[in-house]
């Protein structure tokens, strides 16, 4: 009990103790959130709770370094502290003030909330910096561009590719200052230019742009197409005109010729095509010929092919398809016009002797050089006629080789062909002579085998009896009374029975007897 009153007497007095010594309340710091480099801004710090008589030391400091003193002021009345300061790049960030007696250890220092403060740089002198390297370069290549500035913090950037703000895809991504695009093609081609923006307070907004920058992406040339046109110099003398020509790619191009490994001819042009002419001889092969096309980063190939001309020759055949509607009449037809050879060939079709265009109102042509042609008709009152085909040279059709005629109507396509007729004609008569033959033929094999004797009397023979005294038993070796005993006894169960049939056996018997009577 006594040791409880002690420690209640010894806690009031520390109390006591405790209320009589001095001591700081929290200082609060004031300043706006942002200010602009170089300007002068006054930061306020204000201590409500002070003790008496006592200066009081109030100091401001970034959070975390006491080392370096942004400033200070001594208040002798409780006074607000006032720190005018001229802005600079290390002032961004979490500043505090600190306030502690100045003239007495024993007050404990306190320590503000801190306060933020962003510094604004105004944006200025933005250029656009290659970091890729080149300029100009070919496809597939990647381009990094950088916007570098001579002043500005808090930066947005937004690039342009020939005024346009360029837009964010797999291959094409904008971070920060910079510009990355992989897997360049032909259209990532252009004047690009960035602009640099920061605002101050939300509303003062602060613009650089950069100059232009051309950036050239060349395409590479592509495999070229080889394909060649017979050219007639005289009646004599003739020219393979070879045409290189490539889809796309960035000129000049140089396109060259080679026959296998041997360089026939080469020539830049400002075109993705240029023609070589080779001298030529109908109907013999002359080599197996190549493009290549280069334009400044590998070189394209075109496909072999060889070089030959093979005059058209006969015969010239013409055939058709027929296209059946309703009820299985015929509607359309496709003929088809082909020589024997000819890899240069000109068709021409015509009707009643009149040459065809490309398309009519009943008709169009399909050509398909060197394998044949093709006319697509609907049939109807005005596609009646006689048609054929003509095929030459294309690059000499002086002479031309004619395939048969043809007349052609909607009655006469619909007409049931000749040949199915007779065939099925042809098929019931051969069945019913297969019949009849087959008829003769068991009649006639019946008879070389039981004689000109009818199928009755046959039967009669088959049934004729024998009588005891007529069988000769010379040949068995068994007993003859036991024989005979064991034949009677089976006459004897056949006459049991068949005695219904005993006036049948009696008139046939006697037709027997009277057939061997007429024989005789």
């Amino acid at each position: 009990m006594f040791a409880s009153v002690f420690l209640i007497i010894l806690g009031l007095c520390y109390c006591s103790k405790g209320s009589s010594q001095s001591f700081l309340g929290r200082p609060r710091l004031f300043s706006p959130p942002e200010a602009l480099l170089k300007s002068v801004v006054v930061f306020e710090c204000e201590l409500n709770t002070y003790p008496k008589n006592e200066s009081i030391l109030l100091q401001l400091y970034k959070e975390g370094n006491r080392e370096k003193l942004l400033g200070q002021y001594t208040a002798l009345a409780g006074e607000t502290a006032i720190f005018p300061i001229v802005i600079k790049h290390y002032h961004e960030g979490n500043l505090e003030c600190v306030a502690k007696a100045q003239n007495n250890s024993k007050i404990e220092p306190t320590v503000s909330y801190t306060h933020h403060l962003r510094v604004v740089e105004p944006v200025k002198g933005a250029q656009v910096e290659v970091s890729s390297g080149r300029v100009e370069f070919f496809e597939g290549k990647t381009l990094e561009l950088r916007c570098k500035l001579i002043a500005g913090n808090h930066v947005s950037y937004t690039w342009l590719l020939n005024g346009q703000p360029v837009s964010q895809s797999p291959h094409h991504r904008a971070a920060d200052e910079q510009l990355l695009i992989t897997r360049t093609t032909s259209q990532d081609s252009g004047s690009y230019m960035c602009v640099a923006t920061n605002t101050f307070n939300g509303t003062d907004v602060f613009t650089s742009n950069s100059s232009e920058i051309l950036i050239t992406v060349k395409d590479v040339v592509s495999n070229p197409d080889i394909s060649f046109s017979v050219l007639k110099e005289d009646s004599h003398n003739y020219s393979a005109v070879v045409t290189c020509q490539s889809a796309k790619g960035t000129l000049p191009v140089t396109f060259s010729l080679y026959n296998r490994t041997e360089l026939v001819a080469n020539t830049t042009v400002g075109e993705r095509n240029a023609e070589f002419k080779v001298p030529l001889v109908l109907g013999q092969h002359l080599g197996w010929f190549q493009c290549q096309a280069y334009n400044g980063d590998k070189v394209a190939f075109s496909a072999w092919i060889p070089l030959e001309v093979v005059p058209v020759g006969g015969p010239v055949k013409m055939y058709y398809d027929t296209d059946v509607g309703e009820n299985y009449a015929v509607i359309g037809l496709k003929l088809y016009c082909k020589a024997a050879k000819g890899n240069h060939p000109l068709y021409q079709w015509f009707l009643n002797k009149t040459l065809l265009n490309d398309r009519g109102s009943f008709y169009y042509l399909v050509h398909q050089p060197p394998e044949q042609s093709i006319l697509l008709l609907s049939v109807g009152t005005s596609s009646a006629g006689t048609y054929h085909c003509e095929v030459s040279d294309s690059f000499d059709n002086a002479t031309a080789i004619s395939s048969r005629t043809r007349y052609l109507d909607k009655e006469v396509l619909n007409r049931l062909p000749v040949l199915v007729v007779a065939v099925v004609f042809g098929s019931f008569t051969f069945l019913v002579l297969l019949v009849s033959v087959c008829c003769w033929v068991g009649v006639v094999f019946r008879r070389r085998q039981f004689g000109e004797k009818s199928i009755a009397s046959l039967e009669l023979v088959r049934m004729k009896p024998a009588y005891e005294g007529e069988l000769d038993l010379s040949d068995y070796d068994e007993d003859v009374d036991l024989v005979r005993t064991a034949r009677g006894e089976e006459f004897d169960q056949g006459s049991e029975v068949s005695v219904d049939e005993w006036p049948q056996i009696v008139r046939v018997k006697k037709t027997l007897e009277d057939e061997a009577v007429e024989e005789s």
